[in-house]
């Protein structure tokens, strides 16, 4: 505000100075044409040889005289000198108007008097018509102008101080109680919400977005406060367990069977392995912006069906004799995973990697609940721009409140930690950041009984 008020001041006083500047142009001007007039017209009477004595002025503030090559005076008006004229005849320059200032001293007038001479002939000699006014009442107005601007000027600048204080502090008043409760919610580290003001204004509007902001960074760091400790708990549990059978296996010694403990070592690792892998493909598609391009370059065309087959290849069902050792819901055998393919190729665009991914998860989520079976089919898009694909298990479904639930991170039905072996809860999120990554989207529905999920992938033309 300091500054501004410094830069109105000097303003101001430019101001002023042009004002003043302009005012003493302007009536310096007024004299020399009022002047200049008077001259002409004289002029003209003397080139008719029609000289009065004395010379007719109006108005008693200009004096006259007209004056010969030699200086004599040769008329006047009533109250000029008829002795001495206004400008010697060395001041003259003989040919052309001019103008000039003299003091009035030597004239009889208090001040400068503004002297300006037209040439002119009377009876067929040179003559040159002299009219002088005095320049005081100019003087004065110009002092007055100064004097008023003088004692104004330090009133005005202090009352608009005063005014742009006001106004100023009233404007930021609540810009700084926005500060002051910024700085409260950092002081104390904890959610807050700022003070919006009443008035229907850019602040008002500034600080709904700002308390709109901090309820975004406040969920924010609920969420990351919760990942963190919901990490933390996951990886905690492997590492337990590993230490555990270390110690136990200490204290036995020699009754200690290493190759059992050397299994349920490497079991854990290899879930600490994939806990670990889970977190780093998440943090790496929360930072999407900055693999995009990566992401494009490493899409490419992927045949549905055959993927299917290759997914549903591990998992062999009841009678194959191999494959994962997992029971499912209900059963004391593994369910069979079948694949009902289209009648053609059926194409989309994606990264394989990303696409067996989803698939394998989708898969091992519906084995590890299904009771006998579990159903993988794929639809070719009709009028739409997207494929269907279904994994479909005849398990005992989940709950529709929950969902939208189950694609959080860590977030694992009570049914599901009762019986999952060794599942983190991050599976469906990374389905659904993959295939959202990719374009796609992906649901859950009702299968009477079981679950079906409806995964929407993008449709590319048959690339033969």
């Amino acid at each position: 505000m300091v500054l501004g008020v410094a830069g109105l001041s000097v303003g101001l006083a430019l101001g002023g100075v042009v004002l003043l500047v302009a005012l003493g142009w302007t009536l310096q001007r007024t004299v020399d044409e009022e002047a200049f007039r008077t001259a002409d017209a004289v002029a003209r009477l003397a080139g008719e040889n029609a000289l009065p004595d004395p010379l007719p002025v109006a108005g008693g503030q200009l004096r006259v005289q007209v004056v010969d090559s030699a200086g004599r005076i040769r008329a006047a008006s009533i109250d000029a000198d008829r002795l001495v004229p206004m400008l010697r005849p060395d001041q003259l320059t003989g040919t052309g108007r001019q103008r000039t200032v003299v003091p009035g001293q030597r004239l009889g007038w208090e001040g400068p008097v503004r002297v300006v001479a037209v040439p002119a002939r009377s009876a067929g000699e040179p003559v040159t018509v002299l009219v002088g006014r005095s320049t005081v009442d100019v003087r004065h107005a110009t002092q007055a102008a100064r004097t008023v601007l003088l004692v104004a000027f330090p009133l005005l600048v202090g009352l608009l101080a005063v005014v742009a204080w006001r106004v100023v502090g009233a404007t930021l008043r609540p810009v700084e109680a926005l500060r002051s409760g910024a700085a409260e919610i950092t002081g104390r580290d904890a959610a807050g919400r700022l003070p919006v003001p009443a008035s229907q204004d850019e602040i008002h509007r500034l600080a709904v977005t700002l308390n709109d902001m901090l309820d975004r960074l406040a969920a924010a760091r609920a969420r990351q406060r919760s990942f963190l400790a919901d990490a933390a708990h996951e990886l905690r549990s492997p590492l337990t367990n590993m230490r555990t059978e270390l110690e136990v296996a200490q204290r036995l010694g020699d009754r200690t069977d290493w190759p059992a403990v050397a299994a349920d070592l490497l079991t854990d690792t290899e879930r600490l392995g994939r806990l670990v892998d889970d977190l780093l493909l998440l943090a790496r598609l929360d930072e999407e912006p900055a693999h995009q391009v990566d992401h494009l370059r490493a899409a490419e065309p992927v045949e549905l069906g055959a993927l299917l087959t290759e997914v549903a290849a591990r998992w062999p069902g009841p009678t194959a004799g191999t494959g994962p050792a997992v029971v499912g819901a209900g059963s004391a055998v593994p369910p069979e995973v079948t694949v009902v393919a289209a009648a053609g190729a059926v194409w989309t665009v994606g990264v394989p990697d990303e696409l067996r991914r989803v698939l394998g998860n989708l898969v091992d989520n519906a084995v590890r609940h299904a009771r006998t079976r579990v159903v993988l089919a794929v639809e070719p898009a009709a009028d739409g721009a997207y494929h269907l694909v279904t994994v479909t298990d005849d398990g005992p479904g989940i709950p529709v409140a929950d969902r939208e639930r189950v694609f959080r991170r860590f977030a694992r039905l009570d049914e599901g930690r009762a019986r999952d072996a060794g599942g983190a809860g991050l599976g469906l999120a990374i389905v659904r950041e993959l295939v959202r990554r990719g374009g796609g989207t992906i649901t859950l529905d009702d299968a009477r009984p079981g679950l079906t999920v409806r995964l929407h992938l993008p449709l590319l033309p048959d690339p033969d």
